[in-house]
């Protein structure tokens, strides 16, 4: 495993998209297109599907410097309100551009720190949303906590409009770890939290944990599974820490390259954390997701419906995801958008009702092929080529590049696709690569992706 730990640490990409924002067509994409793409595709699947609906709350009042989110870091609550009145007013945009109400399926707040805003202001919020939409039978509404100030006001009014998941950043429970990223989080405040959400009702509560963190040894990892395992939390994401200094803001230039785990030491921590859960009772899904068979992630992927996008691992799909809010990405399955990642930018263009995106791509035909593959890669650990629609012109190229990896046991192949192995799965990233046709054309000349292991 340490030979293919190095030949395999290699930068790509978390693949949340296909093609990756950085490869986005910039040059034929326009406001006016993605808008018909949008439109066309609530008008097939809101009375089906319904859609899911992405809201970026980028305040925080602290810098975690493990984080690369779009943050925005201040102590002044006076910037609630107009946020708010700022994303409602674009979620009106968006309606105005839609011919029925929209039937919303998911929901999640994502950060920066959601709980950062009063329970007061996230109640105004949602109840301001569904005054022009509705909730879809099965919906499913999410939200990120932060255990230091998520109170039982936060849980509880969030719970009376809908919210049945919460998922709480953890990180990890050494306090010289916790010093270095910034995050000094007692057991205490994430034991409450995840009690007082239990208390009222919710049915899902997750919590998200990091290895390869600087200063972060084995024992580190396993004693914050251990602990983890008091609380039982219903879903655990075991994510890899991508270490990212070169992008602006995100502090990571705050400690040196020697004072992380090496890329194998990382790999066993990765390893050794993945049987811990398995051993405590969780099942893994999909890449770095691992839940009880009680939770609705570890349903859909048994029943095939497991799926990803910019919110990551969800239990369902819609084919339009709405982003609201600075640095939200939406998706009409034929097009991605991004909003202005600047808040000034982003209040001037929503008072002079524009929809305030920068940056997007219409997907080509041969991109909805490879993401198809991605997606099925990603989420069940296997695609096929056996029906003709699934092929594409550099196929024989892409088997070619398949045929290594098979030779080092990460995947079987035959004639009508592949199957990722156990032993594969760490390196599902590398596997999806090989698939990733804007990656094969031109390779990136500076450094744009954390590395894979």
């Amino acid at each position: 495993m340490t030979n293919l730990v190095q030949k395999y640490n290699i930068p790509g990409p978390r693949y949340t998209s296909y093609p990756t924002v950085p490869y986005w067509n910039l040059q034929t994409f326009s406001g006016k297109q993605w808008k018909s793409t949008l439109v066309d595709s609530f008008k097939a699947s809101n009375d089906t599907e319904g859609i899911s609906l992405y809201i970026h709350l980028p305040f925080c009042e602290s810098l975690c410097t493990f984080c690369g989110c779009h943050k925005r870091i201040t102590k002044r609550h006076e910037v609630e309100n107009p946020y708010i009145t700022n994303l409602l007013k674009e979620w009106k945009l968006y309606c105005d551009l839609f011919a029925a109400k929209p039937r919303v399926k998911e929901l999640h707040l994502g950060g920066g720190t959601p709980t950062f805003f009063s329970p007061e202001n996230l109640t105004r919020l949602i109840n301001g949303i569904f005054k022009t939409a509705t909730r879809a039978e099965d919906y499913e509404f999410s939200f990120e906590g932060h255990p230091n100030n998520t109170t039982k006001e936060h849980l509880q009014v969030l719970y009376e409009v809908g919210f049945r998941r919460v998922s709480y950043g953890v990180q990890d429970y050494n306090k010289k770890v916790q010093l270095a990223i910034h995050r000094l989080q007692p057991f205490e405040n994430v034991k409450n939290v995840t009690q007082w959400a239990r208390e009222i009702g919710y049915t899902s509560v997750g919590h998200d944990i990091i290895f390869g963190l600087p200063f972060q040894t084995l024992e580190d990892v396993s004693q914050t599974i251990l602990k983890t395992k008091e609380l039982m939390p219903d879903r655990l994401a075991f994510y890899s820490y991508a270490h990212v200094p070169w992008l602006k803001g995100n502090g990571q230039r705050g400690y040196k390259d020697s004072d992380l785990p090496t890329p194998t030491d990382k790999r066993r921590q990765y390893e050794m954390g993945k049987e811990l859960l398995k051993e405590v009772g969780y099942s893994e899904i999909g890449m770095d997701h691992f839940s009880l068979k009680t939770d609705s992630l570890y349903k859909a992927m048994e029943s095939g419906s497991l799926h990803r996008n910019f919110m990551g691992y969800t239990a369902s799909k819609t084919q339009v995801m709405v982003g609201l809010g600075v640095s939200s990405i939406s998706d009409s399955w034929n097009s991605f958008a991004q909003n202005v990642k600047s808040l000034e930018e982003y209040a001037h263009l929503i008072e002079n009702n524009i929809i305030p995106i920068y940056r997007g791509h219409i997907l080509t035909e041969e991109d909805k092929i490879i993401r198809r593959h991605i997606l099925n890669l990603m989420c069940q650990f296997k695609t096929s080529w056996k029906d003709g629609s699934e092929r594409f012109k550099e196929l024989d190229e892409v088997k070619a590049k398949l045929y290594e990896l098979e030779m080092d046991g990460l995947l079987l192949i035959d004639s009508n696709g592949i199957e990722v192995t156990k032993k594969g799965r760490p390196f599902v990233r590398n596997i999806c690569m090989a698939f990733d046709l804007c990656l094969h054309r031109k390779a990136p000349n500076t450094r744009l992706f954390s590395m894979t292991i």
